[in-house]
């Protein structure tokens, strides 16, 4: 079951970097949601390589096929969606070596321990190619969200030690996609593409954090213990290829602050007396449940793990040699992990709404 994901919103994707296509089956979709093939192939455009002279050159449309639970009025049927995109440029002769080579600080060795084989071309479901899937049905959930009144918005913050000045309550989708690093502060977007073009230059990679935040989501939302809102958001997102680490609100920077000056006093406000807090360093979660304020969390990318120079590694026979990268590979995962982030908190956020519909049939 480990590529499968969600509880009442489950998806489950399908397929290899280097395979005849990569997909998704979405099970428990309402029915009667407007499904948009556009849009879908709009977020799929925002994932897909060979978009920018700073991501990988390798060379998709990556069309989309609705090939189930769709009607010819673009509207779910409540079956299981099934979306398909085809592989259509994959070089493998590009990873003739890592036949016999493991990549340093790949997956290559750690499947082959646990499974005894791999799929060495492309990396097979360990590359960043089967989140085409993932990305399809967080279109769908997005979609979904939208109608519930609820924004999802991921961004580059920091590449490097490049960090952008972002405004979450207010950055928007158009300020994100207007550059091709996917940063809204414009001056140090300029500064993040040039160290990813310098980098590639220099046959190296380099990583960062990224950012999202997601408005009007309200209270409720979530469960008190093993199902935190948090800890499904944190699963959903350090299951994306390269993701370390995460943080919520505040995050790790409260370690060294105090509870005077990280708690997030209440108010109410208006004739219906609306909650809200003060501060939101809880990044709109406590207790695992979400409060009203939006959601607020930081992904860390490390590096690419493919860099063009020789480095140490062990073969098939585990004897000691060396390996230089090769083939088309992003200098800097983050551009493109962009939408990545946004589907897996949407997905989570679909899944917990519909959670909680369920237990509010009064």
């Amino acid at each position: 079951m480990s590529s499968s994901f969600g509880h009442l919103f489950r998806i489950t994707t399908w397929g290899e970097s280097h395979g005849g296509g990569v997909g998704v089956v979405i099970d428990g979709c309402p029915p009667r949601i407007p499904i948009s093939v556009d849009y879908i192939q709009h977020e799929l455009d925002r994932r897909r390589p060979g978009q920018s002279k700073i991501t990988t050159q390798r060379k998709e449309s990556d069309s989309i096929q609705i090939l189930s639970g769709v009607n010819e009025e673009g509207l779910s049927l409540g079956t299981p969606i099934m979306l398909m995109v085809l592989n259509e440029d994959h070089r493998s002769h590009d990873y003739n070596e890592m036949q016999e080579k493991f990549r340093p600080s790949h997956a290559d060795f750690a499947y082959v321990e646990k499974y005894g084989i791999r799929a060495w071309q492309g990396g097979g479901r360990s590359s960043a190619r089967e989140t085409v899937g993932r990305v399809a049905a967080g279109a769908i959930a997005k979609s979904i969200l939208a109608n519930l009144g609820v924004e999802v918005h991921a961004f580059v913050k920091r590449i490097g030690s490049i960090e952008a000045d972002v405004d979450t309550n207010t950055v928007s989708q158009p300020v994100i996609e207007s550059n091709m690093v996917r940063c809204p502060d414009p001056i140090a977007a300029q500064k993040m593409i040039e160290l990813i073009e310098a980098t590639r230059k220099d046959g190296n990679s380099v990583g960062g954090v990224i950012g999202c935040v997601a408005r009007g989501v309200p209270s409720g939302w979530g469960e008190p213990v093993f199902d935190k809102l948090e800890a499904d958001l944190g699963k959903a997102v350090l299951s994306l290829p390269a993701c370390k680490g995460i943080e919520f609100g505040g995050g790790f920077l409260m370690t060294f602050q105090t509870g005077l000056e990280v708690n997030d006093e209440f108010y109410s406000e208006g004739p219906d007396k609306q909650v809200k807090t003060k501060s939101n360093h809880s990044g709109g979660i406590q207790g695992g449940i979400s409060n009203g304020m939006p959601i607020l969390l930081n992904a860390a990318f490390k590096p690419t793990a493919t860099v063009l120079r020789p480095q140490a590694t062990v073969d098939i026979n585990y004897d000691n040699t060396t390996l230089t990268g090769k083939g088309r590979h992003d200098p800097c995962v983050l551009p493109r992990a962009v939408p990545m982030v946004e589907a897996m908190v949407a997905l989570v956020l679909v899944d917990h709404a519909l959670r909680q519909r369920a237990i509010m049939l009064d």
